[in-house]
Formats: structure tokens, sequence, C-alpha cells
């Protein structure tokens, strides 16, 4: 029962923290309360694993939300090339996608775990499948943990790598925030990052499963209008209470969950064409449908279970012949057409998010160890801590380059 590293939370921080360990020569206990390790890692990137981004070390920073100069001595310690290179030489294959999105060659996350999980095990580590319920601490320095079994486990280094609180079902359920403020730690209070929002307005409801490309989605706080807080042309979907797709979660990871009612979001849904430029594409289309009526005109513009919301938002009469409609009730379907607005409600539930926003104060970390500086022998790394990055890849780096930070002090590296 006695070990010189106790891991706490079988994810990708955890199981690569503890591979590098072992092989380091420390005996290391990975405990995780599901039967499967890295069940979490089985559902990135749609079950491919986005493994990390082919991108340089500012690159990576531009690319954090939160915690960017605090993750600064991880993503030069260990950078997304090291990411690379240690899971090829793991024998797992990558492929560069587009935006510089790194997967498996095999397009199965499935791939990446197993090799993981071989890792610390060749590298003499154990798993087991346990529940931490205490990290036990005397005298200001961890000692070991307590199962919910009642069992004893021994060290003098304990790491959390519980995750956060999204998707509970693969065991992110918040332990390591308990852990955390047990210990005497601040945690930021948790929330949904990575996620879809819900809107204000009901007719999202008709639109759910509309996918739509190539449109551009702006980010706007009330507040603050002169200038949106994202603007990225991209992918989006419709969903029964608002919206989801790649820009859409990139937006929820933007905006204060708080005061999430304060912003709206705007879909240019022709990018291409300015509204001097759409308006002559109107003009062509209308003559080409001169007799038919507004309602049944705008089938080349529009994909069809959307013609009906905008052709009420323009406001004009659905049986208004085309060939009769003004410059004036033109400009009012051009206004839908390049600023289709929603109001957002409130970020979706936080079980649902890709990724956990808040978590362990940093400035209570050290962050070129990952030590906690509250409790000797103690460490922190992944999404237990406050720090949190767009989609793309750069939320795994977290938990690879923290990790290896934590590694390396453990080796006295």
């Amino acid at each position: 029962m006695e070990y010189d590293v106790i891991v706490v939370g079988g994810g990708a921080s955890g199981l690569f923290l503890a591979a590098h360990t072992a092989a380091g020569g420390k005996r290391t206990l990975v405990l995780e309360k599901r039967e499967r390790p890295a069940r979490k890692l089985l559902i990135t990137g749609k079950g491919r694993c986005n493994l990390c981004n082919d991108c340089d070390r500012d690159a990576f920073l531009q690319n954090c939300i939160r915690g960017g100069r605090f993750l600064y001595s991880a993503i030069a310690a260990f950078t997304p090339q090291d990411t690379m290179a240690y899971f090829e030489g793991l024998g797992v294959p990558l492929v560069t996608e587009r935006g510089q999105r790194v997967f498996p060659a095999s397009q199965r996350a499935m791939d990446v775990v197993d090799a993981l999980v071989r890792a610390v095990k060749d590298a003499g580590a154990q798993i087991r499948c346990a529940t931490v319920a205490e990290v036990l601490c005397e005298e200001g320095r961890v000692r070991g943990v307590r199962t919910a079994a009642g069992e004893r486990y021994y060290a003098d280094n304990i790491v959390i790598a519980t995750g956060g609180m999204s998707y509970p079902a693969t065991g992110s359920s918040g332990d390591g925030y308990r852990f955390a403020r047990a210990l005497g730690h601040t945690v930021a209070p948790p929330a949904p990052a990575l996620a879809p929002l819900d809107t204000k307005e009901p007719w999202v409801r008709e639109l759910a499963g509309l996918s739509l490309r190539n449109v551009t989605l702006s980010l706007w706080d009330q507040k603050k209008p002169k200038k949106p807080v994202f603007q990225e042309l991209g992918e989006l979907l419709f969903t029964h209470t608002g919206l989801s797709g790649p820009l859409v979660l990139t937006a929820c990871s933007l905006l204060d969950p708080a005061r999430a009612s304060d912003f709206s979001v705007a879909i240019d849904l022709k990018p291409g064409l300015d509204r001097t430029a759409l308006d002559r594409r109107l003009l062509r289309d209308f003559e080409e449908r001169q007799n038919r009526d507004f309602c049944n005109a705008l089938d080349a513009l529009l994909p069809r279970s959307l013609i009906p919301v905008i052709v009420r938002l323009t406001g004009i009469p659905p049986e208004t012949k085309v060939h009769s409609l003004t410059r004036t009730q033109r400009e009012a379907l051009i206004g839908p057409v390049k600023g289709l607005t929603l109001h957002i409600k409130a970020p979706g539930p936080l079980e649902e998010a890709i990724i956990t926003r808040g978590g362990v104060k940093l400035s209570e970390i050290a962050p070129s160890t990952m030590r906690s500086k509250l409790a000797e022998g103690l460490y922190f790394t992944g999404e237990v801590i406050d720090a949190d990055a767009l989609t793309g890849g750069f939320n795994l780096q977290i938990a690879f380059s923290t990790a290896y930070l934590a590694a390396q002090d453990i080796l006295g590296a």
C-alpha cells in the first residue's frame, strides 16, 4: 500500500504523468473510479481524438482563454511537437488536418487510449479501480489517500488529475475540487466552456438539425456594442434550444456565463457578399421568379427550412409577388440574411460541455512544477486547474504539458 506517487484520476493527464514517473523509477499507482480509464479521451474529437494542435508556443497561448500566462512554462517544457513525437513513439501514427489539428491516422480515439494505458503498464505503474474519498494530509504535507471502501494508500507525492465536471458519466464529477478545498485551496466556480448556447428566440426549434457552413458568426456584448467580442467564418448547427457547432463552442468560451443574457450572436448567412452585392443577387433571383410569391422565391438563396423564419422576420407578407417588392422591402430581407440575430439565454448544461471553465486557483499552484503552494507533495494537472482553451487540441495539450512538468518535478529532473 506504499508508493512514491499516487495519481488520482486515470484520464489523459493522469495516465501521461504515471507513464513518466514510473518510467523514471518511481513506484506509481493510478486510482480511477471507472473500470475503464480515459473514458473522456474516447469521446474527444467526436471519437477521433484531436490529440493536439501542431502549432508554435505563441499560437498555443493565443488559443488559451484562461491561464495562458500561467501555462507558459508548461508549453515551453513540453510542446505540441513533443506530444506528437511521444505518441508516434508509442506506435500511434498521426495525421494533421485543417487548422493544424492532429489526429491518429486510424481516426480512432481507442488507439490513443490503448497506447497510453499500455505505456503506463509497461513502465511498471499500477492502475486500480477505486473511488478516492479523501486525500490524507498531516502538518501541511500529503501522506496518501483513503478510498470509499476504506482502503489507505500512502505516498509522499499525490497528483490530482480528476478533470472537471463535464460528461460526469466518464468520471469527471468534480471530486478534485472537493479535495482541493479540503486542503485549503480556492476553487473558481465551475461553469461550462465549449458548450452549446441556448437562445431566447422560440423559432430555433423549427430549425433543429439545420447545419450551416461557410457562415460568419459574431458574438456581441450588448454592454460593449462598439465591436464584436468574437467573429469568425465556419460552421454551426441549430438545436431545439439554440445553437451548437464549432463557432458556437468558441463563442461560449468567450462570454461571461454569469451574465450570458447580455450577449447576442449574429449570423451572416452570405459572408461573401456585401449588402450591395447581395441586393444585386436578389434582383437577379427575383427577375427569374418575378411571378412567384415572396415566400416561394428564396429557394436559391437559403436552405428550405430557414425560409419561413426569414420571411417572418422581414415583416413582408408571404404572398407578395416578388416583382412588386420595393427597395425598402429588399433591405428588410437583407437585414436578417446578413445578420440573423439570436439573443443568448444561457450556455448549455455543464455536464454537456466539452470543457469545464473554473477550477483550482492558479495563484496557489507553482507554474513551473504544478506543485501546490499550500500542501507539500501535492500537485494538480489538467482540467482540474482554472485554465482552458479553444477547440483544436489545445485542452489536451494543457493536460499533457502540465502533467509533464509535475512528473519532472517528482523525478527531480
